[in-house]
């Protein structure tokens, strides 16, 4: 049973704060089909109960009957890449809060939620460096011919280009000119061009001059409906001989029959990813070694990403309970 302890605050205007009480004694379930480290998982526990709350766990699962089972009387969610669909919402009557430990949050209904006034949430940043730390060894692991033997080449002089120069894409430039290579980038969300400025970055203000220029281009927007199937033939093959593109962003985000049709027909471009696409077997019949992807999603599989994602998702639910936080909303 859960227990309203009276808490008060100054409430202002351009706040994310809605609650008036501190509430305690709410259920939190851990639902991960890939468990968090167990650091991770002794972390997130001591932070919720040490807040008054109590915690489930529901680990390397194989049918969603069982997740739909273990949210019948939750309070609150953590997940990973886990899907939380229409139908897990609906099967959890008490569910407030879902939060996604890591960046994107497509795995998660946030219409279905939101029609239930259910909060959902992200984790932005924590998984950042884990990313743009894979994206730039992707790029070195395809100039060096997946290190199997020939001569291939360097990614120093080359030419990075960043396509959404959020958290992972800045880090990733960041990486890039400590390599030596020159970094471009294209957000058109980031109006500011001092940010651009401040990091030694030359801002694109097209797509297409984006990709007519990358050597090695680096993907990084969110699946979203306008995003979803964007990156097709028609960029792939406007880039230069010899380009790379990596993407550690989502797999939706590709035109998977334009990608295949690009690499049948140019047969200097290569495509790396860490999650493996739909047409993986077509690509590595026409591409071979200009072709890798990972067998699953692999951006934030460190130690440190997963620590960082799973501490940050109690702390936000503990905030959320005890003062109505919503920061981190992404179901607005």
């Amino acid at each position: 049973m859960a227990t309203i302890v009276p808490y008060t605050f100054e409430k202002k205007e351009d706040s994310a704060v809605y609650f008036t009480s501190f509430v305690k004694g709410m259920k939190v379930l851990i639902a991960t089909e890939k468990p968090f480290a167990a650091a991770a998982v002794d972390g997130i526990v001591e932070i919720l109960e040490s807040a008054g709350h109590t915690v489930t766990r529901l680990e390397k699962y194989k049918e969603k009957s069982e997740l739909l089972d273990a949210v019948a009387d939750i309070d609150a969610l953590i997940v990973r890449s886990d899907k939380v669909t229409a139908d897990v919402i609906a099967a959890a009557p008490n569910l407030k809060i879902v939060v996604r430990a890591g960046a994107g949050y497509d795995n998660v209904d946030c219409a279905a939620a939101k029609a239930r006034d259910i909060v959902v949430m992200n984790t932005p940043g924590q998984n950042s460096n884990a990313v743009a730390e894979l994206a730039l060894a992707m790029m070195i692991f395809m100039s060096r011919n997946c290190f199997t033997p020939g001569t291939g080449g360097e990614i120093k002089g080359k030419t990075l280009a960043i396509h959404a120069y959020g958290n992972v894409g800045r880090l990733v430039g960041q990486k890039g000119k400590a390599l030596g290579m020159n970094v471009i980038a294209y957000d058109p969300f980031v109006a500011d061009d001092s940010v651009f400025e401040a990091d030694g970055v030359e801002k694109i203000t097209t797509i297409e001059e984006l990709y007519r220029r990358a050597d090695f281009l680096s993907l990084h927007i969110p699946a979203t409906p306008q995003t979803k199937g964007s990156i097709g033939y028609d960029l792939i093959t406007s880039m230069p001989k010899g380009a790379t593109l990596v993407n550690t962003a989502r797999k939706e985000v590709i035109d998977e029959a334009g990608l295949c049709k690009a690499l049948a027909e140019r047969d200097d471009i290569k495509y790396v990813s860490d999650v493996a696409p739909d047409c993986c077997a077509d690509l590595c019949n026409c591409a071979g070694k200009r072709y890798f992807a990972t067998p699953k999603k692999m951006g934030a599989e460190t130690a440190e990403a997963n620590i960082n994602a799973g501490l940050a998702a109690a702390r936000q639910i503990v905030d959320f309970f005890a003062t109505g936080n919503r920061r981190f909303q992404v179901n607005k």
